[in-house]
């Protein structure tokens, strides 16, 4: 068909023109086609990594071509995106052999990667303890490792670059990790006393085959049965360690997960320690880590265990306009006592330098809150407003600044630590003059609309101080005139790096959180920090079930109790409450008896 874009060629179309027309068609159109598998030849694996991705495709070759069986891509979480180059790659392929495990088990299988260094991996004996274990873990499966150019591994290439648009740190969607052939010859049973193990059970004790089954389910069955024998009247599984175990289900399987978890000799360990013990301990089923972890993650004991950390934080919150903290400004004095008279004298020296405010924000201490205060701000036509103790954050420039004097004092005063109000004027000057990311500049430079001349300028002659055009009067004023116009701009410069900054701050806190949202009506645990005080080491601090009846927009919850009690307490001392009742145990059964039988 080309050729009917030369010059001057006469416009024929033929057969072979319209052979060539429906083949393209037919390309374009059609979606590749994913075949089953040939448990008779060996199977190839691609795979390959990206920077926050992972990718393998399960396929055969027929006829020298590879045909895929099966797509599978996972993003990372944040641990292993920083992971080094070779440990990615390594951690695509044990996330391969992971997840097309039935298929790979006691099977020959050749992997191809673009990373030539996993080949010697293999055989390296000083590698990390992470590399070691992923190599110990595919000890049990037949494979050999190719290496082959990247262009040539472009499918895996591809679902390792799957980007997700749709990302959300409260609410992470992940790209899709179920295909349709992952639930082959998996069926789910109306009665939930058939055991998954039937099947397998009726050929070993009476040479007795399920009716219906296709070619394909029949091939995968009797792959599997040869694992199982029959002991009247249990059934044994030969598992892939070599060690027989005992087939369980339903009620017995749940006793078998709370003696390991729960009881005397369980140790109430997580859901991985306690699917192991229940290996060790000779007995198997397939859903064996998906209970273990509903199991103990609505266990009552270990749910009231556990401290609260960073991660528990909620989101922040930007601080409203009316209320944001712009120039940074710190007025701090030194007083003998903290009762109301020495308070408003210091606030009206303030007054009387600055002008009076609009309004004054406080804690609730009763220095602030008496007769005499409250007389002085309407005398002055100020609207005192106070914190409440839900919201610590109203005063939290004030209590940031005054870790900062404090730790400027801690490395300034003498051996006499009483001497520090003698340092207290040296401490605000340094605070002044210092770099304040969130505005840009200097507190100094914000308010006077100049840079604030220091000791060490004069002593070791900085440029200004050279110059004798400093002496000139009307050059100097023609100087602090410009600089006073630029003030104007200067402020709306720092206005906007402070909200950037907010932005940049509350991203960061938020990526370390951990993802959870607390609705109207949850059961939740109140962890009671004073607890420490008090009781002894082997006491739990979590407290409840409590029930959420208002959720409010800065952080805090609104909490009832069975008696009919309500507070208020902050979220980041709230965890999910998922019951202290056994749950149901829900598995998936492999195969179902026959009607007739």
């Amino acid at each position: 068909m080309t050729h009917l874009l030369e010059k001057n060629t006469p416009f024929i179309f033929s057969k072979d023109c319209i052979l060539a027309f429906q083949t393209l068609k037919k390309k374009l159109t059609e979606a590749p086609i994913l075949i089953a598998p040939n448990w008779d030849q060996p199977f190839e694996i691609m795979c390959d990594a990206s920077d926050y991705a992972i990718g393998a495709v399960l396929g055969q070759r027929i006829e020298k071509h590879f045909r895929p069986i099966h797509y599978a891509s996972k993003t990372m979480t944040e641990a292993e995106s920083n992971y080094t180059t070779t440990e990615k790659e390594m951690l695509a392929v044990v996330y391969a052999f992971e997840k097309f495990r039935s298929y790979l088990i006691m099977n020959k299988s050749v992997v191809y990667t673009d990373h030539s260094a996993l080949k010697y991996l293999f055989n390296k004996k000083d590698a990390k303890a992470r590399l070691l274990r992923w190599v110990l873990l595919l000890q049990e499966f037949d494979f050999k490792v190719i290496d082959t150019k990247g262009a040539e591994n472009y499918a895996a290439d591809h679902l390792s670059r799957l980007e997700n648009p749709y990302e959300n740190i409260f609410d992470p969607k992940e790209i899709t990790e179920t295909f349709p052939l992952e639930t082959l010859s998996v069926l789910t049973s109306k009665d939930q006393s058939t055991p998954w193990f039937a099947d397998f059970a009726n050929y070993h004790a009476g040479k007795f085959i399920k009716k219906g089954m296709s070619t394909q389910e029949k091939n995968k069955f009797f792959k599997d049965v040869k694992h199982y024998f029959w002991d009247d009247p249990f059934l044994f599984k030969t598992c892939a360690d070599q060690i027989i175990r005992r087939c369980v289900d339903g009620k017995e399987a749940l006793e078998i997960l709370e003696a390991c978890h729960s009881g005397p000799t369980g140790g109430h360990y997580g859901a991985n320690f306690t699917a192991k013990k229940v290996f060790d301990a000779g007995f198997y089923w397939p859903t064996i880590y998906k209970d273990a972890y509903e199991f103990v993650k609505t266990c009552d004991a270990c749910q009231r265990q556990g401290k609260i950390s960073q991660r528990d934080e909620m989101p922040q919150n930007v601080i409203q306009v009316s209320v944001d903290y712009l120039s940074k400004w710190v007025e701090a004095k030194a007083l003998p006592t903290n009762d109301a008279r020495v308070v408003v004298k210091f606030l009206k020296s303030l007054f009387s330098r600055f002008g009076a405010p609009r309004a004054i924000i406080s804690d609730r201490g009763t220095h602030f809150c008496n007769d005499k205060f409250d007389k002085v701000m309407s005398k002055y036509g100020v609207t005192h407003r106070l914190s409440t103790p839900y919201h610590p954050q109203t005063s939290g420039q004030v209590e940031v600044t005054n870790r900062g004097l404090k730790r400027i004092l801690e490395r300034t005063v003498g051996e006499n630590r009483a001497s520090w109000s003698d340092k207290l004027d040296d401490a605000l000057w340094a605070f002044r003059t210092a770099y304040k990311t969130p505005i840009g500049c200097t507190p100094y430079k914000l308010v006077y609309g100049k840079a604030c001349h220091l000791p060490v300028e004069l002593e070791h002659k900085a440029y200004w101080a050279l110059k004798h055009a400093n002496f000139d009067l009307k050059t100097a004023g023609d100087h602090r005139k410009l600089q006073l116009n630029e003030l104007s701009e200067l402020r709306d410069q720092a206005y906007e790096n402070s909200l950037i900054y907010k932005e940049k701050t509350k991203k960061l806190h938020d990526s370390k959180i951990k993802n959870r949202i607390f609705n109207v009506g949850d059961q939740v645990l109140l962890f009671n920090s004073r607890l420490k005080i008090f009781s002894g080491k082997l006491k739990s601090r979590w407290s409840g079930p409590f029930t959420i009846t208002e959720v409010y927009p800065y952080g805090t919850a609104k909490l009832s109790h069975a008696d009919g009690s309500n507070f208020k307490v902050n979220c980041h001392r709230l965890k999910h409450y998922y019951g202290g009742d056994t749950p149901p145990l829900v598995i998936q059964d492999l195969q179902t008896f026959p009607k007739d039988n």
